[in-house]
């Protein structure tokens, strides 16, 4: 009898459960074919999908990925500050150093120093893209092909503002060009893959998505770059960034030091205006409007009685400029160029950078609560000499370059004149009175400082003084040193 009422008690159980999977499947599909108003219905085509895998796309890649390593002669460096591209402070930088590794950290003058980086090939004839910072000053270059085979390469052409770099190399016959896409088409979110040779580690491949577009992370005037989290790390520098499709659609160029999953690449776009230039020329040629600009805060746009808060305003207007030409004054805002929209101050060094010279554009800005309309002919940016020309100041055991606008900017201060000092030679009479890396000289005895060339004759006049007094800005804080030069 027992046995018989357990039986019952099991078979009773089981139609319950089949009753209760059966109301299930019910209200599952009700919900999936319901056609009430207020009703989502997901469909499997709406869900994303994670690739299964990227060995496809890595074998058909891969081979136009090339390794890039080069042989420096170093004279006069202090390696504990190695420092990325663009930025001469070294230890004060939040970006972290992205072309190596290097086999020692403090080695002697006179010594060859050899780094890693990455590059891919852009066309049969030997056009090889990487980042300037990889090849810039570089005494010797090889470039390994995925297949093994090394060649010689030599610099066309390069772009310090943007970090790009052409090279070339002969005699081959089994390049692979990659593949150039869209990058304005990309969207965050979007899976990429990046290659190169980490830490020397050739052909290594990883994955990850599209964490922001038009990333400013203080590397230059042009800055516009994609943010990713797909590992890449010293050594990648210069490689390429593949979406799905197998299209390069950026070069990796940039890390934070201290970031976990972040890193930065240069949208191709970007390097397919330049690399033209850099094959024909070696150099770019930029368009120039001749004004300096500052960001709309909210507070400067109530104050201009603007609606919203976008456009460049003029905070200076250069004499003889197009900008003068054309009529642009101080305190205009600048709202669109060539039909396009300026939404933030930075768009505009892009927008006129990339305009042909001698192009006449029509401006639209706003002043005084209205729109007007300006026509200017956009004249040609002229290089700024470069840095490396200033003479080491071998009597106080500094060397230093100009107080550009930008780097003030990085440094939170509001004037630009004096010089900052980019290098303290160790045990010389500066390191003794103190001075540090990323310190502004403002004056020399009680003289102010202009630039870097007035600066050295300054101390020219002063050295055979006992002592020479230096005034200092560091950070927001002013200081006094003096020094007694050798």
């Amino acid at each position: 009898m027992e046995k018989k009422n357990h039986l019952k008690k099991i078979i009773i159980a089981l139609l319950m459960v089949g009753a209760l999977v059966g109301l299930g499947y019910g209200v599952s599909t009700a919900l999936k074919d319901s056609t009430l108003p207020n009703s989502t219905v997901v469909k499997d085509s709406d869900i994303p999908m994670v690739p299964a895998n990227f060995s496809g796309l890595a074998e058909k890649v891969r081979p136009g990925v090339v390794n890039i390593q080069v042989v420096k002669k170093v004279k006069n460096v202090d390696f504990g500050s190695r420092h990325f591209f663009g930025n001469p402070f070294g230890e004060n930088n939040p970006f972290g150093d992205f072309f190596g590794p290097f086999p020692e950290e403090n080695p002697p003058r006179g010594f060859e120093q050899r780094g890693v980086g990455s590059g891919f090939v852009m066309s049969r004839e030997g056009y090889i893209l990487t980042n300037n910072h990889v090849v810039e000053d570089a005494d010797q270059i090889k470039v390994k092909l995925a297949s093994g085979k090394e060649y010689d390469g030599k610099v066309v052409g390069r772009d310090p503002k943007t970090d790009l770099a052409l090279v070339k190399v002969e005699g081959s016959s089994d390049l692979h060009p990659l593949k150039l896409g869209n990058s304005d088409d990309l969207e965050v979110g979007s899976w990429v893959v990046a290659i190169g040779s980490p830490f020397g580690l050739e052909q290594t491949v990883t994955a990850g998505i599209v964490s922001a577009k038009g990333r400013v992370i203080g590397s230059g005037p042009y800055d516009n770059f994609i943010q990713t989290d797909a590992s890449i790390n010293p050594g990648n520098s210069g490689g390429p960034l593949i979406n799905m499709k197998g299209e390069v659609i950026g070069i990796n160029t940039a890390i934070i030091a201290s970031g976990q999953g972040i890193g930065f690449a240069i949208p191709i776009n970007m390097a397919k205006e330049i690399a033209p230039q850099l094959q024909e020329k070696g150099h770019v040629t930029r368009g120039w409007l001749g004004v300096s600009i500052q960001e709309v805060t909210p507070a400067l746009a109530k104050s201009f009685d603007l609606k919203e808060k976008k456009g460049a305003l003029v905070a200076q207007v250069v004499s003889g400029s197009p900008a003068e030409k054309a009529g642009i004054e101080q305190g205009d805002v600048i709202v669109e160029l060539d039909g396009k929209e300026v939404t933030d101050s930075k768009d505009l060094p892009r927008l006129v950078a990339s305009t042909p010279v001698g192009k006449s554009v029509s401006i639209k800005l706003w002043r005084n609560g209205k729109v007007l309309d300006r026509q200017v002919k956009v004249g040609e940016m002229q290089e700024k000499v470069e840095m490396t020309k200033a003479p080491f100041q071998k009597s106080l055991g500094i060397t230093v370059q100009n107080l550009t606008p930008e780097i003030a900017k990085g440094l939170g201060l509001k004037k630009d004149t004096g010089v900052v000092v980019t290098r303290v030679e160790p045990g010389s009479p500066a390191a003794d009175a103190g001075i540090q890396t990323g310190d502004v000289i403002r004056e020399v005895n009680r003289t102010s400082v202009k630039d870097v060339e007035d600066f050295i004759q300054k101390i020219e006049k002063a050295k055979v003084q006992d002592n020479i007094l230096l005034s200092l800005q560091r950070g927001q804080n002013n200081l006094f040193a003096a020094i007694t030069p050798k």
